[in-house]
């Protein structure tokens, strides 16, 4: 087999992967430490103000109260909890034995992150 006849193969079957749920939710895992990793710089600037301007984090601090502050804090709480338990999860694929009931696992996964997320929004407002 030549390049030239490998190069239509691969394209006919590029991508058909992307509409599995485990795909997805190997995206989901991915993008939610990403968002978290960007969120981290920004938290940890935050908690410094603490210790050299308190003026600054009571600013800081009021801000935080703006119901979009809250929604988007809500929000990370529930991509927090998306990587927890996708990270629970691809442990799980590791280490046990694959079964069907992983998916179950994987979609449990994902309610319990939704209602800690919930949760989280309820206490905040």
């Amino acid at each position: 087999m030549t390049a030239s006849s490998a190069a239509p193969r691969a394209r006919i079957h590029a991508g058909a992967h992307r509409g599995h749920p485990l795909w997805i939710v190997w995206l989901v895992h991915r993008l939610s430490g990403l968002a978290l990793a960007l969120f981290l710089p920004v938290h940890f600037l935050v908690l410094g103000l603490a210790l050299n301007d308190p003026a600054a984090l009571d600013g800081a601090l009021r801000w935080m109260d703006n119901p979009w502050v809250k929604a988007a804090e809500t929000g990370l709480v529930l991509l927090l909890g998306l990587h927890l338990f996708g990270g629970l999860r691809l442990l799980a694929l590791e280490f046990l034995p694959w079964s069907p009931r992983q998916k179950t696992f994987a979609a449990a996964a994902v309610a319990l992150a939704c209602a800690i997320s919930a949760g989280f929004l309820l206490s905040a407002v």
